[in-house]
């Protein structure tokens, strides 16, 4: 969507370069007006201005195709493929795919999980003023990479009942990991405090200043081709962004293809695709207090590194 913007350059401007008038009269950044003269969006006298340095002069008249200004709301996209495993009218829970994001940020704007959701249940959006508006129903999220099951409220009694359970930690969630190497331990818990990376600042790390979490994981298979991996079942205990990543790599087991927290390139494997599946969730039912518990079976590219060698 775009702003039209159609109007006669003031005198005070006059003689002003193009970016920095336009700047002024639209209330934009110098960034946006430089995108948008590359895009050949700005017109003077009906003559399409690519060079911010072009001055104006009183009178003329100045046209632009301006974005539209970000709301925070989310637009429906029919075109986003979602999974529905099971769906109630409190609640609806998904099998994501690795390459969705769950909710708009600052690396993404469209093509998001919620924006597929918002297409099927429109009723979702009623949920945006109870939360933020860019992830109405969402309680819990999932790593854009990794895959699996996600459960979202679809109301106001279910938002209400999954935010107390995840805040309790309630929720039960079991994770299919692949990682480097072959833990000595057959069960073992990584109870370490998580918190913003020093270093990276988009990434995170185990640190004493951190915030309390705790990851328990069981190996279920070792595989020895073409490299040392092991399969492992993860229950958290707490949900820090990129625990079970950044604790098992604490441990020196990095999740395969995680290029992020130290393992290598794995072709066997999409670019950006961490060996990481949600396989099981369970809660309480929002209004009967029943039990729901939902697996989901590993996607095909996971299953695919389970098949050299095992002991």
């Amino acid at each position: 969507m775009t702003e039209r913007l159609d109007l006669c350059v003031p005198d005070g401007l006059g003689g002003e370069r193009i970016d920095r008038a336009l700047a002024t009269l639209a209330a934009r950044s110098r960034a946006e007006v430089r995108a948008l003269l590359d895009a050949g969006g700005v017109r003077l006298d009906g003559t399409t201005v690519t060079r911010g340095a072009t001055p104006v002069a009183p009178g003329q008249r100045l046209e632009a195709d301006l974005p539209a200004r970000d709301d925070g709301t989310v637009t429906p996209e029919p075109a986003v493929a979602i999974t529905v495993v099971l769906e109630d009218a409190d609640f609806v829970v998904v099998d994501k795919a690795p390459e969705l994001v769950v909710h708009p940020g600052a690396g993404q704007r469209t093509g998001t999980l919620v924006a597929g959701l918002l297409a099927r249940y429109p009723e979702i959006a009623t949920l945006a003023p109870l939360g933020e508006a860019q992830r109405p129903g969402i309680v819990h999220r999932l790593d854009k990479g990794t895959s699996g099951l996600l459960v979202v409220a679809r109301s106001a009694p279910g938002l209400a009942s999954l935010r107390a359970q995840m805040a309790r930690r309630e929720v039960a969630r079991t994770y299919t990991a692949f990682v480097q190497g072959h833990p000595r331990e057959d069960r073992g818990v990584v109870d370490a405090p998580i918190g913003r990376s020093a270093r990276q600042p988009t990434a995170m790390a185990v640190r004493g200043d951190g915030r309390p979490a705790r990851t328990r994981y069981r190996v279920r298979a070792r595989y020895f081709e073409p490299y040392l991996v092991s399969e492992l079942e993860v229950e958290l205990e707490t949900g820090r962004t990129h625990q079970i990543r950044v604790h098992l790599a604490s441990i020196g087991h990095p999740v395969v293809n995680d290029a992020r927290y130290g393992h290598r390139r794995d072709e066997r494997l999409a670019e950006g695709r961490v060996a990481l599946h949600a396989s099981a969730l369970s809660f309480a039912h929002p209004r009967t207090g029943e039990t729901v518990r939902v697996t989901r079976g590993l996607p095909a590219d996971l299953a695919a590194l389970g098949g050299g060698a095992s002991g």
